[in-house]
């Protein structure tokens, strides 16, 4: 299904190897993993490790800093196709990769010569975000005129950061975070936070509780705890009291990324669906000689294409703005493609009739997957009215 977006033999091999990858090392361990009950022992160093070792983990750093220089829609096809082997390996490297990419952009000299060389060096070593708190989810997608609830006070070379941030992907595996928190007491999140570095063994700062989630399960989301932990003013990400603009100068492709996680759990689908259709013989015949069923398939495949299409120009053009990039493709086509993958696998779920729901057959794991993107990366119904509010220039209480 990717032939038709493949613009250069580059962007082939990358996928060809990725596709290699995803039979290889995710597919055999995928359902063993998700079948954990801690969901700690659910994730895999050895898979991160092994996407490593073929430049996966590091591909959208410059070659100047080690990487392959990956553009976002080539990046994004990568995340698609992994996605199709387990949506939790699809998001510990998405979540790497675009703040690999990101800290590349936003890092000043310093910082960079301090974080890049440790991050390409370490073959574990995955980023993170720290933004969403049990007060502040949805706020800071519209934003609301709220606070963030981790605060920084001001001290001798630095900030005394207290607080604490949950449901944060790659929580307790990473090495290196962007941190967002209050900095000015009285204004909301949006005209009064910082982003800063953040490193893993700061004093302060620790794990939390490891979520125990419905599905996406090989990637793990855990609390970041931070009592009295100090961070210099050398770690501070952009201005001080600034840290929404280097959300909105620097993550124009973050939606487009989780759109094309979850376009891969939508092809998974559509596969098995298909697959399941073609064998299984009911009423004299195979599924797919029934009108209805193959009229579905079909109904399936032009949502994917459609989404794919969608997540596609998303990326395309936020490497290249210039040429009509608008505010409502950093927040609609991830809408688009969770909404579609979720149709997507509760039809195959129909299709496989009793077999679906039995655990063997592999789609009752998709169908908890497939619920993760209708609230990871923003509420749906909170992108709607952010695109919304862009769209018809209503106030966004920034």
């Amino acid at each position: 299904m990717h032939e038709i977006f493949i613009q250069t033999e580059e962007q082939r091999a990358i996928l060809d190897t990725v596709s290699r990858f995803v039979d290889d090392e995710i597919r055999p361990r995928s359902a063993e993993l998700d079948a954990n009950q801690d969901p700690e022992e659910s994730f895999s160093w050895e898979i991160i490790e092994a996407a490593d070792r073929l430049g996966l983990r590091t591909m959208t750093l410059s070659e100047d800093h080690g990487g392959l220089g990956t553009d976002s829609l080539t990046t994004a096809m990568v995340v698609e196709e992994l996605a199709k082997g387990d949506l939790g390996i699809s998001v510990v490297l998405a979540q790497t990769l675009k703040l690999a990419q990101i800290m590349e952009k936003a890092l000043n000299d310093e910082q960079k010569e301090r974080v890049l060389d440790k991050f390409i060096g370490d073959p574990r070593c995955c980023l993170a975000i720290g933004i969403t708190e049990p007060d502040n989810a949805s706020n800071y997608f519209l934003p609301y005129p709220s606070s963030f609830r981790t605060t920084a006070e001001k001290s001798e070379g630095g900030w005394i950061v207290n607080g604490m941030k949950h449901f944060i992907s790659n929580g307790n595996r990473s090495g290196f975070y962007l941190l967002f928190v209050q900095t000015e007491k009285g204004v909301g999140l949006a005209e009064g936070s910082t982003c800063f570095l953040l490193e893993r063994d700061r004093d302060g700062f620790t794990i939390g509780h490891v979520h125990d989630k419905m599905g996406e399960r090989l990637a793990n989301n855990a609390e970041l705890v931070f009592q009295d932990c100090f961070i210099p003013d050398e770690n501070v990400v952009g201005e001080v009291g600034k840290g929404f603009s280097v959300l909105a100068k620097f993550f124009p492709q973050s939606n487009a990324y989780a759109g094309a996680s979850i376009t891969g759990v939508a092809e998974a689908c559509y596969a098995k669906a298909e697959e399941w259709a073609k064998i299984r013989v009911q009423g004299g015949k195979p599924l797919i000689e029934h009108d209805g069923i193959r009229a579905q398939l079909a109904e399936m495949r032009m949502l994917i294409d459609a989404s794919r299409s969608y997540i596609h120009r998303a990326c395309w053009l936020a490497d290249n703005q210039e040429h009509g990039w608008d505010e409502t493709l950093g927040a609609l086509p991830k809408a688009m493609a969770s909404q579609a993958a979720w149709k997507i696998a509760t039809w195959t779920l129909e299709i496989h009739g009793g077999h679906g729901y039995m655990k063997e057959f592999g789609v009752e794991k998709l169908v908890r997957d497939a619920a993760a993107f209708l609230h990871s990366d923003g509420v749906n119904r909170t992108l709607f009215l952010k695109a919304a509010n862009f769209m018809y220039g209503m106030p966004d209480y920034e």
